[in-house]
């Protein structure tokens, strides 16, 4: 089911689109990094079911070279792998825009605009590992849904983002397969929520339809670095040595 975020990102960036070509796009086993000809650098977490074939993209096309705008339309395609594409020159196009967000490193400033302290309920979908950490130090409790590693259970997690939850980290690979909106539309008012990971578009006006108070992601600084650690399939922990972890808040609390 098409998204409105998706069409509120394909409109905010088709101008931007029009005017640039990609020039580099490489799928990655972990992450997908895209160069854009104006400079801008994006990256998105790889989303692959299943490994049936030899093949993982089910419509080859060569954008490089081509008008970015083509590739953008994949927004709204129903297959992830091709969401991954897109969602990697979103983050391209916004590139320069994202360099200028505070910094935080170790996502401090985030956990203290979201409140995070002793016995905060934490409802988390998609685990972040090196997250896990912080709550224990902080004192919150914490749930976690993740299908991809097979924790917890969907029917009984989103019933507690309205009645138990105080805050909700949300990875943006959410995006990727279409249940951002579903996940959002179930939580309770008064919860504090926040998209957060490398695929994460820094984009607010993206988000004015959602309770969504703050974006957190990574841009990417050294592009060689980042392409190079795509390639070799290597994860978020060694990307962001290569980029900038940033977050903005999108509406009050």
């Amino acid at each position: 089911m098409a998204m409105q975020l998706d069409d509120r990102l394909f409109h905010l960036f088709e101008k931007p689109a029009a005017g640039v070509a990609v020039e580099t796009l490489c799928l990655g086993l972990g992450y997908t990094a895209l160069a854009t000809s104006d400079g801008g650098t994006g990256i998105a977490y790889t989303y692959l079911d299943a490994k049936t074939s030899c093949g993982v993209v089910k419509n080859y096309r060569d954008f490089e070279g081509q008008s970015a705008l083509e590739l953008l339309a994949y927004l709204h395609s129903a297959d992830p792998l091709e969401r991954t594409m897109a969602l990697a020159l979103v983050n391209a196009l916004n590139h320069r825009a994202a360099l200028a967000l505070p910094e935080d490193p170790k996502n401090e400033s985030l956990f203290d605009a979201l409140g995070i302290g002793a016995s905060t309920r934490v409802a988390m979908v998609g685990l972040f590992g090196p997250l896990m950490r912080i709550f224990k130090e902080r004192g919150a409790v914490v749930e976690v849904v993740d299908l991809h590693r097979r924790l917890g259970q969907p029917a009984e997690f989103l019933p507690k983002l309205r009645a138990w939850a105080e805050v909700l980290i949300l990875t943006a690979t959410s995006i990727l397969n279409a249940t951002t909106e579903e996940i959002l539309a179930a939580v309770g008012d008064g919860v504090k929520t926040v998209l957060l990971g490398p695929s994460t578009p820094l984009v607010a006006e993206a988000f004015a339809h959602l309770p969504v108070h703050f974006l957190a992601g990574t841009v990417p600084v050294d592009r060689e670095a980042v392409f190079r650690a795509v390639r070799h399939g290597a994860g978020t922990r060694v990307i962001q040595k290569y980029g900038r972890k940033v977050f903005m808040p999108t509406r009050a609390l």
